[in-house]
């Protein structure tokens, strides 16, 4: 059975009333923080998770930064990646998904209520904008998620090429760049199975502003980049 469909028929009574919540909370008059909203949220994604029988295994929360003001860089295998990260991460984060996927149902309304970007990789004005308004926010504090392939990788736990413009705002803000494995994030929406499934989530050692301050972005992405796929291989074996 495919295991968005299982999760729904499980969650079928409850699924009204997380999109109504969720919607009010992503509505300009709504009075909660973000870690209100980012709690509820995280709550919900647990449940889900749980009900669709996918175990998420955490995996360096000690390498989060102790201060909020972080961009977190993952790998990224598919529409599953955003519920293991949340599921993960206790500090609060908002998101920046591409334009095509900010239009589907419940993703655009938890983008509102997490005060998330979507954004067009064609429209380079609107990029840097949004690439702006990110660092300001991670200068007042907010934590993001941002996915350096720009896109998903077809091929399971090797990684796509990291594009240097992602790390734009880290550079700008000068904020820790936490890399993210995800292993086996692909598996609960790809399969057309609802077996139980393990997905890993590894939070690395973060680099900090003097550790990348004199690098270029291309460079700053591929230290990330083979950070990254060096966990996954070595989890993986």
């Amino acid at each position: 059975m495919n295991r968005i469909f299982y999760i729904i028929v499980k969650n079928l009574f409850r699924v009204p009333v997380w999109f109504y919540r969720i919607w009010k909370l992503g509505l300009p008059e709504d009075s909660h923080t973000d870690e209100q909203r980012y709690d509820y949220i995280r709550n919900v994604v647990k449940k889900v998770n749980k009900s669709g029988r996918v175990e998420i295994c955490v995996h360096g929360t000690e390498n989060l930064p102790s201060e909020n003001g972080f961009i977190l860089f993952p790998n990224h295998q598919g529409l599953f990646d955003v519920l293991a990260l949340m599921d993960a991460c206790p500090n609060p984060f908002t998101v920046v998904v591409k334009k095509e996927a900010s239009n589907l149902i419940l993703v655009k309304q938890v983008i509102k209520a997490l005060n998330g970007f979507s954004i067009d990789r064609q429209d380079i004005r609107a990029s840097m904008e949004i690439i702006a308004k990110m660092a300001e926010g991670v200068k007042n504090g907010r934590n993001y998620v941002i996915f350096p392939e720009g896109t998903r990788s077809r091929e399971g736990n090797k990684l796509l090429a990291f594009k240097g413009g992602t790390f734009k705002s880290a550079i700008n803000a000068k904020c820790p760049i936490v890399p993210v494995a995800l292993i086996d994030s692909f598996k609960p929406f790809d399969e057309k199975s609802s077996k139980k499934q393990i997905v890993q989530v590894c939070f690395l050692k973060p680099l900090y502003a003097e550790d990348y301050q004199k690098l270029k972005t291309m460079q700053i992405a591929e230290i990330v980049h083979d950070k990254i796929q060096e966990e996954i291989n070595r989890k993986i074996g």
